[in-house]
Parts: structure tokens; C-alpha cells; sequence
């Protein structure tokens, strides 16, 4: 688990709030596009995907890093941006 990693999820991850709530209150989603927001849909899993194919080894033991749960809380977040993008669209 490293702490610098962790860091710049945390970072990452508070801008999404920021940019759902934005949609929510105003119900418009100009400036943002579905195809930035895909492309960093894909690259948390792909940050899934590494711990899971590259668990920490404690002990002599694989565990998955719990890092994994800052990668998903994230995904699910951009992806309820990108859902907010699909529903709003149409606004603009």
C-alpha cells in the first residue's frame, strides 16, 4: 500500500463531487465530455485490475491491497457523472 498512491487518489476523487453537484444544481453538463469521462472510466479499472493481478504479499500470504477500495469509490463516482452527462445532455 503506499501512501503517495493513496494521496493522489484522494485528490483525484474530490473533484468528482464537486462536478455532480454542479449537475444536480443546475441540471446542465456543458464543458464536460462523455469521451474524457470514458476514458478515465477505463483507467480506474485498469487500476483495479493491477492490484487485483498484483496483490501485496504479507507474511508470505497475497492480499489485495485495500487501495483498490479508493480505485472503486472513485469509478463508481465518475460513472454517476457520466450518468448525469446521459440524463442532462439533452439540457444543452
Amino acid at each position: 500500500m503506499s501512501l503517495f498512491e493513496i494521496g493522489m487518489l484522494v485528490c483525484f476523487g474530490l473533484s468528482w463531487p464537486t462536478s455532480i453537484y454542479k449537475s444536480f444544481r443546475t441540471k446542465k453538463v456543458s464543458g464536460k465530455s462523455p469521451l474524457f469521462l470514458g476514458i478515465i472510466c477505463i483507467g480506474y479499472v485498469f487500476g483495479i485490475l493491477n492490484k487485483m493481478k498484483y496483490p501485496m504479499i504479507i507474511d508470505g500470504v497475497e492480499k489485495i491491497d485495500p487501495v483498490i477500495w479508493f480505485y472503486v469509490c472513485i469509478l463508481v463516482l465518475v460513472l454517476f457523472d457520466l450518468f448525469l452527462y446521459s440524463l442532462y445532455a439533452k439540457n444543452d
